[in-house]
């Protein structure tokens, strides 16, 4: 490494040997570059010399910049077709490098070496070499530099001319330099700047696609014979590829109609009678039908009249009905586009929804009508509940991008035809609820549940409202309750349509009952939720409140960060400003919308912190009124002094709003004092409650010592009997009877200090005065009384 300078520099010069007009020195330092990755080390060493190893020789010809010298001796051997050869070896072995690759792009020796693919050479070799180094060129330096090198027409007509000699070629090596020239050609296809219409490559290689399908006599592809090989398989999938990449290009439509893409395309849209085509194995055939059929998505939209008029939208609804029937077919799942459908039609059925979506997705009315007088919508419907069945048994990316498809076609379909929505709703209605009912786990599962619920939720906006029918039918399956369920999760991405869906369908009066009685987890009301969303959505759009949610600014009540930022830019009268344009951007006008239907009072389950946010949703379009006005007195100052009296209207205006600002503050600020004073009486309560359990646990304590006290003190005792005695004569009657009985209180020979049991023996007269007679309705002493008043007379 101490003499790399040197070694680079000598390996430089090589690069400028090649200027000497000797043959013989140009091959030789062509053989020598060669040589340098050559891995085995030289069998006949120098005495006294110790050989370099060959990465050695490599990065000092890298760092020398040889190949840039190598591209730039190509004009030097351009008649002389042995040293051009070895020149290409030579660039071939240093295009393996990255950094020489960078050397030869500064060269332009993509140009240079596209524009000799055509020369003279009975060994084919020189071809071989040139499109084996553009190939390295592509892959090591930036794919846009070597396009750009290659975007003449003079190139792309070299590349055609060499394409269309090696497309008749017989020898295996021809179908394998054809075929790079082909994936060459598709990269090139992808620049609109590339003139491949003008050259006539992109005709030559749309109807090599086609001539197979269609059978249609073409001199462009005379002498072109299939022989179903491999390489031949791969040269069709890159045909069918290309056509793909040039329908995104509006100049090559014509082209795309005239030579039968669309028919060729659905020729292969028919269910496989046979276990393979009678040249194609199985897996080919199968892979080709699925590559055609994903091209089919992409040129259709773009030949709508030639699509309806090879009754494309017939044959895809056939094929579709193949697809869900019990017909035995066996994908094998080989393919990129095979992936998920092996051992099944899905596959199949995947790419054929694709192609339907991508001409629904025009909202052509001839697409739309065609397919509806066929009955796609109850076949449609049917293959959703197949696919939902399912999904349900084995979750899969197909099986769900085949539910989210069929979604958005029903909701193109449907979207603005009551007949049809009303035909929806007989199955459809079911199926959606089954989607609303989602786990919100499953959304994070990284799977797309996400997308199949917004899917869902398009289709029920689509199909569902604006049909008192269906709108009817979805609220008495309780899909009120669903998306208020839905909403309570406070997804940011699901927010916005439900809350859209839930003012479409806040016209039917069913709605507001079903929101009014929905309760959530922990008592949740719809109400409850729609302040939380607001309060959220303020604080997102960084609306100024204290920490009791009021109003801080008055004068700008519900003005954003981003408004507060923003100058005033004037704006024609046909344009809305930013207040406007921000009402659709945001959830708060449909959060205001949803309580002009629920009513701003009466409102259960709110707290003080509810109140005070409903106060500013209830005056919330008369701040947007003042926020308007605000911008159109700002856009008039810009362009000019009003008069007098607009400009007193316009400060009239402002007072009124900011009137109405300070009434909210005040609202606020009563309803903040009524929660502090119910807090206040709470607490006054809870201390009562507290004080009274207190005074009991007093009296429990002070009552359990007089007993112990009566126990063990013989003068506390007497002391309780004689207030006992005193309490009994305080209650006796002050009326004494003639001959009434006395009735002693006193138990004789009682030796115990307490209460002697629950039963007494009560002495009663008759109305003569004596005893009470001994009859049927006299009380009597129970057996079990009396043997307890034993057992107390023995204590």
């Amino acid at each position: 490494m101490n003499y790399s300078i040197e070694a680079s520099k000598s390996i430089a010069l090589l690069g400028y040997l090649m200027s000497l007009p000797s043959s013989q020195v140009k091959i030789q330092i062509c053989k020598t570059i060669v040589s340098f990755y050559n891995m085995d080390l030289p069998g006949k060493r120098l005495s006294g010399y110790q050989p370099t190893s060959p990465n050695y020789k490599i990065q000092m010809a890298e760092a020398g910049g040889v190949a840039e010298y190598f591209v730039y001796s190509l004009a030097l051997v351009e008649n002389q077709l042995t040293e051009k050869l070895w020149v290409l070896k030579a660039l071939q072995h240093l295009s393996i490098s990255e950094t020489s690759c960078g050397q030869m792009v500064q060269a332009q020796a993509a140009s240079r070496l596209c524009l000799c693919l055509n020369d003279a050479d009975p060994s084919g070799q020189l071809m071989f070499h040139s499109s084996d180094i553009l190939w390295n060129l592509l892959e090591k330096t930036s794919k846009e530099e070597v396009v750009y090198q290659l975007r003449s027409l003079e190139c792309v007509h070299a590349l055609k001319e060499a394409f269309v000699d090696l497309m008749c070629g017989f020898r295996h090596c021809d179908h394998q330099l054809r075929n790079d020239l082909l994936v060459i050609a598709t990269l090139l296809a992808e620049y609109p700047a590339v003139p491949m219409i003008e050259s006539g490559f992109a005709e030559i290689l749309i109807v090599l696609a086609t001539c197979t399908e269609v059978k249609l006599p073409n001199p462009l592809v005379k002498g072109f014979k299939l022989t179903y090989s491999y390489e031949d398989f791969e040269m069709k999938k890159l045909l069918f590829n290309i056509i793909g990449i040039l329908s995104k290009d509006p100049s090559s439509t014509q082209l795309l109609s005239e030579n039968h893409v669309i028919p060729a395309l659905l020729y292969y849209v028919k269910k496989n009678r046979k276990p393979g085509f009678p040249d194609w194995s199985a897996a080919q055939y199968e892979e080709l039908q699925l590559h055609a059929i994903a091209v089919l998505a992409s040129v259709a939209p773009v030949l709508v009249d030639k699509y309806l008029s090879c009754q494309a939208n017939t044959l895809l609804l056939v094929f579709l009905e193949w697809c869900v029937s019990q017909d035995p077919f066996f994908g094998q799942g080989n393919s990129f586009h095979g992936t998920g459908g092996r051992g099944s039609k899905l596959a199949q059925m995947h790419y054929s929804l694709r192609a339907l979506r991508s001409v629904v997705a025009l909202y052509d009315d001839a697409v739309s009508i065609n397919l509806c007088d066929q009955g796609a919508i109850c076949q449609l419907l049917d293959i959703l509940k197949y696919a939902a069945e399912k999904f349900k048994e084995k979750e899969s990316s197909v099986l769900l991008e085949i539910q989210t498809d069929i979604l958005f076609i029903l909701s193109v379909l449907c979207e603005s035809d009551n007949h049809k929505k009303e035909l929806f709703s007989c199955e459809g209605i079911g199926i959606l609820i089954a989607y609303l009912q989602m786990d919100p786990r499953s959304l994070y599962s990284g799977l797309g549940h996400n997308y199949l619920l917004l899917s869902a939720l398009d289709c029920l906006w689509s199909c569902v409202i604006g049909c008192y029918i269906a709108e009817d039918s979805f609220i008495e399956k309780q899909g009120i309750f669903l998306l208020l369920d839905l909403l309570s999760l406070q997804e940011k991405n699901l927010g916005n349509i439900i809350l859209g869906i839930l003012v479409e369908f806040s016209d039917n009066a069913k709605t507001i009952l079903h929101m009014n009685i929905w309760q959530g987890k922990r008592g949740q009301t719809a109400a409850n939720v729609l302040i939380q969303l607001w309060r959220q959505e303020e604080m997102d759009l960084g609306v100024k409140r204290d920490q009791y949610g009021k109003i801080v600014e008055a004068k700008r009540p519900i003005a954003t960060s981003f408004q507060k930022q923003q100058k005033v830019i004037p704006v024609p009268a046909n344009c809305p400003g930013f207040s406007i344009m921000e009402i659709s951007e945001t959830l708060r006008a449909k959060i205001y919308s949803l309580f002009c239907k629920l009513g701003f009072e009466h409102l259960p389950g709110l707290s003080a912190k509810d109140v005070v946010t409903l106060a500013i949703i209830q005056h919330f379009i008369d701040f947007k009124v003042g926020e308007v006005w605000s911008e159109i007195k700002e856009e008039i100052k810009e362009e000019f002094r009003p008069v007098t009296s607009d400009e007193r209207i316009l400060k009239l205006i402002s007072e009124v709003s900011e009137n109405t600002g300070r009434k909210v503050v005040a609202l606020q600020t009563e309803a903040l004092e009524k929660q502090h004073r119910q807090e206040i009486r709470e607490e006054k309560k809870t201390y009562q409650k507290i004080k009274a359990t207190n005074t009991q646990r007093e009296m429990v304590n002070k009552s359990w010592e007089n007993f112990l006290a009566r126990t063990s003190n013989y003068e506390a005792l007497k002391k309780a009997k004689m207030l006992q005695g005193t309490l009994i004569e305080a209650s006796r009657s002050k009326i004494k009877l003639p001959n009434g009985p006395d009735h002693p209180t006193d138990i004789p020979k009682l030796q115990i200090t307490v209460a002697p049991g629950r039963c007494v023996t009560v002495g009663s007269t008759s109305h003569q005065g004596g005893p009470l007679a001994d009859t049927d309705h006299a009380p009597k002493k129970s057996s079990a009384c009396k043997k307890a008043f034993r057992s107390d007379q023995k204590r």
